[in-house]
């Protein structure tokens, strides 16, 4: 999958790139690597909230078959937006702003697709995880017809704190919980909102879905139980848009 990203190695090239303004959405570290200058790096890479992985030699050299001294940054096919100055503009340009936090979403398809939807149904932004969260890819990129290159796109080392922090900028905090008494029609989105969505196989984490200020679900009348979390991010999208036209 990193191959289809563009990636730089050899620690001075690496160093380079995390003291520029570059996007950087991982760097692997050889196993058991060791010495002055990737000392340095970790702690520049620490610092600044990128992920890391120590990885064997060989998941290097199938990266790249230059001389990577041990160490390969994987570059952003993106560039992200700092949460502040997403919730800023959204507060600017929007009288019912709408965000949406993924919370362990690991599949690229499914972050493509709802990227697409949010971007027809005007979404103000999406927040993700650095960790636990899919690659924005070449994959991810196709899937969302472009959108991720349109619209913001914000990733936090915290997504405890996101949440603090759009509730303090006025944002009323959803979670999708299949398992609430309230449905998706019964609540009012014309005002600034961020919506939480999880992984199919999980659901939003516990230690996130707590700082919500309601929970909310898509009524279903079928025998299945749930709903592809990109779908379900559509249809509450546009049950927002429909709010915002009735």
């Amino acid at each position: 999958m990193e191959k289809d990203n563009t990636y730089l190695f050899g620690i001075h090239s690496v160093y380079e790139a995390l003291n520029s303004d570059r996007q950087i959405e991982k760097v692997f570290f050889r196993d058991g690597i060791d010495n002055p200058q990737i000392r340095e790096l970790l702690s520049i890479v620490r610092s600044k909230g990128v992920v890391y992985q120590f990885v064997p030699v060989e998941k290097l050299n199938s990266i790249t078959n230059g001389r990577h001294q041990g160490v390969i940054a994987i570059m952003s096919k993106i560039d992200y937006t700092p949460i502040e100055k997403m919730v800023e503009d959204a507060l600017s340009t929007s009288k019912f702003p709408f965000i949406v936090l993924l919370d362990g979403v690991s599949d690229v398809r499914n972050l493509g697709a709802i990227a697409r939807s949010a971007e027809c149904a005007g979404v103000s932004g999406i927040i993700l995880p650095a960790k636990g969260g899919a690659n924005i890819n070449a994959d991810a990129v196709k899937t969302s017809s472009g959108a991720l290159l349109r619209v913001p796109v914000a990733k936090v080392t915290n997504l405890r704190m996101a949440v603090y922090y759009l509730s303090q900028c006025g944002f009323k905090i959803f979670v999708a919980d299949e398992k609430s008494d309230k449905n998706i029609y019964d609540v009012d989105f014309k005002r600034p909102i961020a919506v939480i969505m999880g992984s199919e196989e999980r659901g939003v984490s516990e230690s996130v879905a707590v700082l919500a200020e309601e929970k909310i679900k898509i009524p279903q009348l079928g025998k299945i139980g749930s709903l592809n979390v990109s779908v379900a991010a559509a249809i509450i999208m546009y049950e927002a848009v429909r709010q915002k036209y009735a």
